[in-house]
């Protein structure tokens, strides 16, 4: 069983690789909670070109021309050194591979969070269950940077992530736009303990280790019936 974070490449499915979802997840961008222009940011959120500007093209080098009045000084940009879902999937939203990425490398989750957190000029991303803790709140030291979604130029009530759980209804419904699902491959159908373990994840246990870990979500309950449905 390989445990991979982001969908499936053509090619891996062209090699008999059966790739079956397990978990739900979501990417989130971040800055420093003393980001000088942080007002500025939370009240309108960052369009997608702003995040193209940043991460692929490289145009926007200034927190002013990424958004008026966030401070005519320079952004400090972080991505991941390691090849991992998170990026795949912040590149994917940008229409990008993760190597197409611009920033500074940086490897893992915590490496990113420490960065931006101490880096009042920086900006990165990182995984859901990375960002808020386990009492539902953000991590100290960092805060989201909402996506405007519709380009009004206003971060919207939700566009907003106060808390874990709002953050996890958007990740469920469908409606953040760099939500994604976790997935175990096998080679070829899943069969003997393979299959009997896939089994347990998609079960109620199984369900109650995830919850507790926190790192990844659960899939709901109808996702889980049909999954299990298709592999007995």
């Amino acid at each position: 069983i390989g445990m991979v974070s982001r969908e499936p490449d053509p090619a891996e499915l062209a090699r008999s690789v059966t790739a079956l979802p397990v978990l739900h997840d979501g990417v989130f961008p971040v800055v420093s909670e003393k980001h000088p222009g942080l007002p500025i940011l939370l009240r309108q959120g960052l369009k997608k070109t702003a995040w193209i500007g940043l991460y692929v093209t490289g145009d926007l080098k200034t927190w002013e021309t990424v958004a008026a009045g966030a401070g005519d000084k320079p952004v400090n940009l972080y991505t991941r050194s390691d090849s991992c879902g998170a990026a795949a999937s912040w590149a994917k939203f940008l229409d990008r591979k993760q190597e197409d990425l611009n920033g500074v490398g940086v490897y893992g989750d915590p490496g990113i969070l420490q960065a931006v957190s101490q880096d009042p000029l920086g900006v990165g991303y990182s995984n859901f269950g990375y960002v808020f803790t386990r009492q539902g709140l953000t991590l100290a030291g960092i805060r989201l940077v909402p996506l405007d979604r519709n380009a009004n130029g206003t971060a919207d009530p939700d566009e907003i992530f106060a808390d874990r759980a709002q953050a996890v209804k958007a990740i469920l419904d469908g409606t953040y736009p760099v939500a994604r699902k976790n997935f175990f491959f096998f080679k070829g159908p899943p069969a003997g303990l393979a299959k009997a373990f896939l089994l347990f994840v998609l079960s109620e246990p199984g369900t109650a280790v995830v919850d507790r870990v926190g790192a990844s979500l659960p899939l709901p309950p109808e996702e889980r019936e049909k999954m299990r449905a298709t592999i007995k």
